[in-house]
């Protein structure tokens, strides 16, 4: 939620012009502003894919609201504007197909894995799911509601693991900075978001994670301002060159790819 009140303004005022359905057609002449609503798990990614949608069309700029997928679903279904919705699990795309305000299927384009990040050092010596149930240690976790916090009640369950976090923040960058900052000793976070913070935390890979991987949906809106950069923007996100950038950063290819 944190970009919302930020973006959503801009958002408006840019995606006035041009209103309309999102319907089918080709991809040339991308113009004006696209509008992605993206999981804060993607902020890295979606940030440099961004870069370079721009950079492939001059003059045409892309803005992000980057936020829990569950709030970023809220938003779109009480008629926030937007052309694109990528989020962290097929969940809470859900919300949005199910109202109504989708054209098409969604896609699955990536998938991400938890891993514990600790701060840099491991100074609480974890080393699976086993320790973060120590007396004394302080653990963040995602609010259920969110993809990751999903999937971190998941591995939990299914490895017999009972925990108590200190706390539980509304998107997986509020849970990493909790690390970053020393709040806690650990957090349930994505892969992807640990190598994107690598000067400051390390992650522990723990097998139990297999259980529960993410995939993330992508889908054009059905009130898209802007739907032909909105188609635009999709491809390249699902272009190798779009791979790359995924891939990099940690996430994996979609089941079959």
């Amino acid at each position: 939620m944190r970009a919302v009140l930020a973006v959503l303004p801009m958002v408006a005022a840019l995606g006035l012009a041009g209103c309309g359905d999102a319907d089918d057609g080709d991809t040339s002449g991308v113009t004006g502003t696209v509008t992605v609503f993206a999981a804060a798990s993607l902020t890295e990614s979606f940030t440099t894919l961004g870069r370079q949608f721009e950079d492939a069309h001059p003059g045409v700029r892309v803005i992000f609201n980057f936020a829990g997928s569950s709030a970023l679903a809220t938003q779109i279904t009480q008629g926030a504007p937007a052309d694109v919705f990528a989020s962290a699990a097929p969940k809470n795309m859900a919300t949005v197909t199910d109202a109504g305000a989708t054209v098409g299927s969604p896609t699955v384009f990536a998938r991400n894995q938890l891993v514990i990040a600790v701060p840099k050092g491991n100074p609480a010596g974890v080393a699976g799911l086993a320790d973060l149930t120590r007396p004394g240690a302080k653990v963040a976790l995602c609010a259920e509601q969110v993809p990751c916090g999903a999937a971190a009640t998941r591995v939990l369950g299914a490895a017999g693991v009972k925990l108590t976090p200190v706390t539980r923040e509304q998107d997986v960058k509020g849970a990493l900075s909790k690390v970053t900052l020393g709040e806690v000793d650990a957090a349930l976070v994505y892969r992807t978001d640990v190598r994107s913070a690598a000067a400051k935390v390390d992650g522990v890979e723990f097998p139990e994670s297999a259980g529960a991987i993410n995939d993330y949906p992508v889908v054009m809106l059905k009130h898209a301002p802007n739907p032909t950069a909105g188609r635009a923007f999709v491809d390249h996100i699902r272009s190798d060159q779009g791979r790359a950038v995924l891939t990099s950063a940690g996430f994996q290819p979609p089941t079959g790819s």
